[in-house]
Formats: C-alpha cells, structure tokens, sequence
C-alpha cells in the first residue's frame, strides 16, 4: 500500500487517493477528458502519463508494469465504479463494512491536501451515500458471513465429529477470521494457518491458533482446508494437494472448501485420491442464499446512483449557458424599466408583470436546455444562446467550447 502519493499536476484540477491492503484507485478531475469524436483528450493523456510515473517511481516498477497492473476509466465509469466500491460490492469480501470508511478518509484526505474539487467532493458524497443505502436496504453486508456459513452446512454431511476434525485455514484476511468463528461455534478445536503472503504467524498468535510450518504437512494433517486468501493466483496446485496425500501418516480423507475470489484452489484437485472440492460455483448452484440476491439488489441502487449522478451533472453542464440567458434576458428588461422610470412610463404592477413575463418565456427555454443536456447535448444550447441573443454562454460552459470546436471543423470539413 502506498500511503502518500505526489498527484501530479499535468492537466489534473484535482485528485483523490485510495489506498487500501489490497486496493490502489487514484481518481483525477481532468478537464475536458473525451472530446465528441470519443478519443481521450491532451489533458487526460497528460494526466495518465505524469500519474503512471509517479507510481512507477513511488512503487519502483516500470511504466508497463503499472499499466498492466491497473486500468483507466473515464466519464460515468468512475462513478459507477466509484460507487461499487463504496458499497463493497468489488471487495474480495463482498458486503465487507470497512470499505466505506476508507473511501470517506479518503475524499478527507484530500481535502486536507487541498486537492479535491467540487466534481471529486459529489462523485465521493454520492458514493458514501449510495454505500449507506445499500447497507440500510439490502442483505449486502451479511452476504460474506452467509457464503461461510452456507459452506460449513454443506460440510456437515461429509463431517460426523466437529471437535474432532482438524482444519487448516489459507488465507489471514477476513474470510479467514469470519471461517474460524463460524468453526469454533461448531466445536472444532485443532486449527491450523497458512498464508501465501507470511502472515500466518501474526494471525495466528491474535486468534490463538496454529501456524503452519509446512503447506504439504498441513495439508497431510487435515481433515478439513479451508482456502479464503485474498492471493490473485492459485494456492493449492494439485501437484501439492496430490504430493500431501502422498506423505506418510496423511490423513486418507480430506475436505477442500474453496472461498477464495478468485480461486484458491485447482479445480483439479478434485482428481486427487481421497480429496472432495466444495467451491463457490457449487453453493451457489446448490444452496442459493437469500443474501447472495442481495449483490443483484445492490447494484441496483448502484445503478440509480449513477444515474441521478448523470442527471447532476447534466444540469450542471448546461447551467452556465441558462445563466448567461436569464441574465441577457434580464440585462434588457432592467435597461427597458430604467429608460421607462425616465419617461414616467412606469409603475410597480407593470414592472412585476414585465418580470412575470420575462420569467415565464424562460420557463420553456429551461425545460429544454435539460432536456438537451440529459442526452450529452449541453453544448449545443449554449451555441444556440450565444448565437441567437449573443450572450457569452459559450464563455461560461466549456462542454460548448470543446464541442463547438469541434462543429466548426466539422463545418469546415463539409
């Protein structure tokens, strides 16, 4: 984890850094990132260029390693992702509550910082919000404990004595703590752990459990394995399943029950004498819970989030454009009062009526400059404005100038 990062500069208004255990996320307010033709802009591929070396120098990688390591997205995929996140719904441990709070340091951090702009403070508000939502509303939360306990209920068939079974636990992260709670409800006693990544010793000593010395001998003393790591590759190959149950004094039968995402263990470990594999795939198919619904439920309100997200920032799109309208609009009608008072043509109720009038024929305009911004199309509003009143909308919104620019060399082109 890298817990302080120089954003760069280059083309960035502002930026906010998340960094978990397992997580790394820099989020960039680039000013205009895709022109219309849909290719990312000099300010956004500036921005990329100066962020990937400034982790390749923080993390002592390679700039290809970094972008192989990591993936850019733009527009609404932020904050559809952004969104995700904070609800735990892209967590190893789905539902997983600490999430939320790291995603709120992190937009604090960044105001402490002086680097997060009113596009960063909404998208992470809305973020924080739709995490609270889905906590209130849906099962998410406690869908992590239920894949565990749905696990140990399918294991009871294969298990006659709890306190008899020993176990051993891959992976220290909190499947792993959530895993030997809901096995010590059951009685089990002789637990071992083993952690791909050398924690198992820490974990170990905090949970009053053993630490494997050896993968192979672990495997070999067990009844039970339990694999929930958070590692990205395959722990138990079945060369080393198969190579335990080899060892002298191994147990002739053993439980594999897979948890990890992605997978811990080799499917072809199910080929392995004496092994029985129990993975993700098979709960689900199997034993459905009513709390892995609750993915489907929060992505829905994920989705709704981004939406109203979309609509926020449409409107603010095209608010400058309206804003330069009503005040041509008003400019000319204050002009026309002012030169009315002089003539002593004018009186309290005809001015009232005049801004009634003035406000009403704004009315229409209004309605339809959202309209247009809804559809990605603020920017012709404000050429509309600028054109037919010779307001400086253009001036005011830079989605019109970007887009305008753009027309025009289309113009010319035809």
């Amino acid at each position: 984890m890298i817990s302080h990062l120089a954003v760069p500069g280059d083309g960035a208004r502002g930026s906010v850094v998340l960094a978990t255990c397992n997580r790394f996320e820099v989020y960039l307010d680039v000013p205009n990132p895709v022109s219309a033709g849909g290719e990312a802009g000099a300010e956004v591929v500036a921005s990329e260029e100066a962020l990937v070396a400034t982790i390749a120098a923080a993390t002592g990688m390679s700039g290809a390693q970094v972008r192989e390591a990591g993936m850019l997205l733009q527009g609404d995929d932020v904050a559809q992702h952004a969104f995700a996140v904070a609800s735990g719904l892209e967590s190893v441990v789905v539902g997983e509550g600490e999430i939320a709070g790291q995603v709120r340091r992190a937009l604090e951090a960044a105001r402490e910082r002086g680097t997060a702009t009113r596009e960063l403070e909404r998208v992470f508000q809305l973020a924080s919000r739709t995490s609270r939502g889905v906590k209130n509303r849906t099962g998410l939360s406690s869908a992590g404990r239920s894949v565990v306990r749905l696990a140990l209920d399918m294991a009871e068939t294969r298990i006659t004595d709890w306190a008899a079974t020993r176990v051993l636990l891959v992976g220290t992260g909190r499947y792993a703590g959530a895993s030997l709670a809901a096995l010590r409800e059951r009685g089990v006693t002789t637990v071992q752990v083993f952690s791909p990544s050398g924690r198992a010793a820490g974990f170990a000593e905090s949970h009053g459990i053993t630490p494997a010395a050896s993968l192979e001998q672990a495997l070999a003393d067990s009844d039970l394995v339990v694999a929930c790591s958070v590692a990205p590759a395959v722990i138990l190959e079945r060369s080393v399943v198969s190579s335990a149950a080899e060892r002298a004094g191994s147990l002739p039968r053993r439980l594999i029950i897979d948890l990890g995402l992605p997978r811990n263990v080799d499917p072809g470990v199910a080929s392995v004498a004496g092994v029985e594999l129990l993975d993700l795939e098979t709960l689900r198919t199997n034993a459905p819970l009513p709390e892995l619904g609750a993915t489907d439920e929060a992505r829905a309100l994920v989705d709704e989030a981004v939406a109203d997200y979309r609509r926020a920032a449409a409107e603010d799109a095209v608010t400058p454009a309206l804003v330069a309208l009503r005040r041509h609009v008003f400019d000319v009608l204050d002009a026309e009062i002012a030169w009315a008072r002089k003539r002593g043509d004018s009186s309290e109720r005809t001015e009232a009526a005049l801004r009634h009038l003035a406000g009403v024929l704004l009315h229409g305009p209004s309605v339809r400059a959202r309209q247009l911004a809804a559809t990605g199309r603020a920017h012709e509003f404000a050429r509309a404005v600028a054109t037919l009143f010779g307001a400086d909308a253009e001036r005011a919104c830079p989605v019109a100038r970007v887009h305008g620019a753009d027309d025009e060399q289309a113009d010319q082109a035809s």
